[in-house]
């Protein structure tokens, strides 16, 4: 990882964390990643290291925190009944152990439990919902709140079933993917542009159809691996029922009785992989007591209760033709590496992210340089060493920016090197307006990235509010535009001139806060007014925002060019307050902070109870704490309260509160 302290850490964090996003958003929501799942895991993997290492960083904001991105315009939405959360990953012997003392431990047993390892299908996941025993809607995980409609696709699957003896609302989840012999015998009859990169792709191109005739033409199968509420005591005997009612179950599913069993059967599915007729990328381990689910909960990305059991990565070598800089829309240069096209496990990758100077250097990678790539089940791999193949000269990192010709700089003890250029820089405010229409934010269909570039670089878009001022006259005489084409832009500009306090706050693109924070924020602060009047304490106090996205926050804020930036922008559209869908309990908007041991839940359990019933938790006590709850060896956030004349509870006064 190399962070030496918080400053270098901090940049790092925001590097990956800009990335992640990225990649999430090609997989998700394009279907056309542009790395491997083993670059991706790593990623999210040092990400988890520096969250750990520096806990202030790891906010609400990270996305170690969110899975998938939103559903594709073309699609009617649907909202699933609960959350289709990511899982998250472990890569060796050591993971899978600690994964599982750490539900012994939130759940406070020693006793062996019973885990049910399932293969982890490479597909696309779908939700089925049911009402009355009959197929209503099926959707796509999207955003993990809300899905694609692919109702009519999923119809045409064969065997897929269209009723089922179950009269209650039901959801049943899994994973829909395409056989090796299909994909082949598919890709041989498309055009040389048209063919899949792989079953994945395939699959998920397939599914993701308006015109259902052609999914189904396309060989496609699924496993069921869920349901939503759960229609079974276990996870073995919930996939049983799922299996009677006419469902496809995977029958390499087993029920492992502890650790040894885990491994043993991971490596019995690992030897065999290659051998299978569909793609796999690792194993997934759920606790099998339902019971046992529901007290562990889920963290907002992914459930307390699962983990991915990944599969070691393939490699491959080729030759590094070039290193190409990017510039970010915070001004962060990336290095790109340009590979000479070569295919890992059947499938070709030509393109890797090489991170930040510091990676470069400290694996001496050069152009021309013999390198060695790898990838896990996807597309473009990274780069794990390089050695010369000839003469070649030491890469030497820009010192001024690509796109404006600024100076570069890196500050001490940060591992980011940024343009200077600010304002002037046309590669950061193209970049900045790209994030503003994007789906998370405005979602602006028809104002691609192409078209932002053009429009900004012939002096029609300089700031976000210029998106509003535009007129069909405008642009129906540019090349590529026409009268219907402009008219559909300007119609979609204008539906968006209502926009949610979570959207708009993502939207503005300040440092450090991300989709998850912006809900945190809008959540917390209610106005777009309250939040620009916060101080950095108050927004800090947040649980799961650090110091960091409250300073960059205030900063935003206080900066007069942004004020006039809002100030315009404020003139074009309205800001929704936020509306909170919690169900009203009695700590509904109350602020809550634990300390000390509580003797009947662990810490973990009491915040995430807390936080379903609608409350906020907080990391730190204030004059706005509504109660302390005080545990046993409760320290000075205890005395604290105390001297601020904040309701303290017991954790018995707590459950009393809360029932």
């Amino acid at each position: 990882m190399g962070a030496k302290n918080i400053f270098e850490a901090e940049q790092r964090h925001k590097q990956l964390s800009d990335e992640i996003q990225k990649h999430n958003q090609l997989y998700y929501e394009l279907d056309k990643p542009v790395i491997s799942d083993a670059a991706f895991d790593k990623l999210l993997l040092e990400l988890e290291m520096l969250e750990t290492e520096f806990p202030l960083l790891a906010s609400a904001n990270s996305p170690s925190q969110k899975v998938g991105s939103a559903p594709a315009r073309k699609f009617i939405k649907v909202e699933h009944l609960t959350p289709m959360l990511s899982i998250s990953n472990g890569f060796s012997t050591e993971d899978i152990s600690e994964f599982i003392e750490s539900i012994q431990k939130f759940l406070g047993v020693t006793d062996d439990i019973l885990i049910y390892a399932e293969p982890k299908i490479d597909g696309l996941s779908f939700s089925a919902r049911y009402e009355d025993g009959n197929l209503v809607s099926v959707a796509t995980r999207g955003d993990g709140t809300m899905g694609e409609n692919i109702t009519a696709n999923m119809k045409t699957i064969k065997g897929f079933p269209l009723k089922i003896p179950q009269e209650a609302l039901l959801e049943v989840r899994g994973e829909v993917y395409m056989n090796h012999a299909d994909f082949a015998a598919l890709n041989k009859n498309l055009p040389e542009d048209d063919k899949f990169a792989n079953p994945r792709n395939a699959a998920a191109g397939s599914l993701r159809q308006l015109d259902a005739s052609i999914t189904a033409s396309r060989p496609l199968n699924y496993f069921v691996y869920s349901t939503s509420p759960n229609i079974g005591a276990l996870q073995n005997e919930t996939l049983a029922k799922l299996n009677a009612f006419g469902f496809a179950t995977n029958p390499l599913n087993k029920l492992c009785h502890n650790l040894d069993e885990i491994i043993a059967n991971y490596n019995e599915i690992y030897a065999k992989r290659s051998s299978l007729e569909y793609d796999i990328d690792g194993m997934v381990y759920k606790v099998n007591r339902i019971d046992f689910q529901n007290r562990l909960g889920m963290r907002s990305r992914s459930p307390r209760w699962a983990i991915a059991h990944k599969f070691p990565a393939e490699k491959a070598r080729t030759i590094l033709e070039k290193i190409e800089i990017q510039v970010g829309r915070t001004g962060a240069l990336t290095p790109v590496a340009h590979l000479k096209p070569v295919t890992v496990g059947g499938v070709v990758v030509s393109r890797a992210s090489l991170h930040n100077e510091d990676e470069i250097k400290r694996k001496d990678i050069r152009v021309g340089d013999l390198v060695t790539i790898q990838r896990a089940g996807d597309v473009i791999p990274q780069i794990i060493s390089a050695e010369r193949s000839g003469y070649a000269e030491e890469y030497i990192f820009p010192q001024t920016c690509p796109a404006c010709g600024s100076h570069t700089l890196r500050e001490e003890d940060e591992a980011v090197r940024r343009c200077t250029g600010g304002l002037i820089c046309p590669a950061q405010a193209v970049e900045r307006l790209i994030h503003f229409v994007s789906r998370k934010a405005f979602d602006i269909e028809g104002l691609g990235g192409q078209h932002i570039e053009n429009f900004y670089h012939d002096g029609l878009l300089k700031e976000p509010a210029d998106i509003f001022r535009l007129e069909k006259d405008n642009i129906v005489h540019r090349e590529k535009w026409g009268e219907k084409s402009a008219i559909n832009l300007i119609v979609a500009i204008n539906e968006r001139r209502n926009i949610s306090l979570e959207r708009f706050i993502y939207a503005l693109g300040i440092r450090h806060v991300g989709e998850s924070t912006a809900k945190l924020l809008a959540k917390n602060f209610k106005t777009f007014t309250a939040l620009q009047c916060a101080d950095a304490e108050a927004i800090s106090a947040i649980d799961g925002i650090g110091m960091a996205a409250a300073e960059e926050l205030v900063g935003f804020f206080s900066e007069e060019h942004n004020k006039k930036l809002l100030d315009n922008l404020l003139k074009e559209v309205n800001v929704e307050d936020f509306v909170s869908n919690v169900q009203a309990s009695a700590i509904t908007d109350k602020t809550i902070v634990f300390t000390g041991s509580l003797a009947k839940l662990s810490r973990d359990e009491a915040k995430a109870q807390a936080e379903r019933l609608g409350a906020k938790v907080s990391s730190s006590v204030s004059k706005k704490t509504d109660y302390v709850v005080a545990g046993e060896d409760s320290g000075s956030k205890l005395k604290k309260a105390n001297e601020l004349g904040v309701k303290v509870l017991t954790e018995d006064e707590w459950l009393s509160l809360i029932k």
